[in-house]
């Protein structure tokens, strides 16, 4: 990572910035949630949620919260704390468009695998507009018998992954996430 940049907790004054990325990124798809909706996520646990700064200027972020497992948030409302749970939910990871493809959305999961451990079992997602095959080629595992809202999209897929050195049982090869994400 250069001098001029870093992956960072997010604070109050990001969230216009990773509302608008938000937006820009899933509002074709019908899925932008809105500053409200994403800011609570990041009141539950902000341990786990993350923004790119690239010079003073938010390039992405991801947020993730604990959340039970085979469960998932729901897009149109607010999220309660909700505590005591063994899986953390990467509910939103989006990189700028500008700066795709150039690692940062690897860099922004590697700093939620190493923080995610050793509080966390496992981490689950939902895989939105056709994204599934995407975090299967990096370990993540589909279960289509968890029922989604139609909120998600009708290609929508839960999954999972056990964190790596987590002591679940998770190799070496998922923890690498080689990948630019949206």
């Amino acid at each position: 990572m250069s001098p001029h940049a870093s992956i960072r907790p997010v604070r109050d004054g990001d969230w216009p910035a990773v509302a608008a990325l938000e937006a820009e990124a899933y509002a074709s798809l019908s899925l932008s949630e809105g500053q409200a909706a994403l800011e609570s996520k990041g009141r539950i646990s902000p341990g786990t949620c993350f923004v790119l700064d690239l010079e003073g200027r938010v390039a992405g972020y991801l947020l993730a919260l604990p959340y039970p497992r085979f469960q998932y948030p729901d897009l149109a409302r607010t999220e309660e704390p909700v505590h005591h749970v063994s899986n953390l939910h990467l509910h939103d990871i989006v990189v700028a468009e500008d700066q795709r493809g150039r690692g940062w959305g690897s860099r922004l999961l590697a700093r939620l695998t190493a923080t995610a451990r050793p509080a966390y079992e496992h981490i689950s997602l939902v895989a939105v507009g056709g994204m599934a095959p995407f975090w299967a080629s990096r370990g993540y595992r589909a279960h289509p018998e968890i029922r989604l809202s139609e909120s998600y999209g009708d290609d929508a897929v839960y999954m999972s992954i056990a964190v790596p050195g987590s002591g679940t049982g998770a190799t070496k090869e998922v923890a690498r996430f080689p990948c630019p994400v949206s």
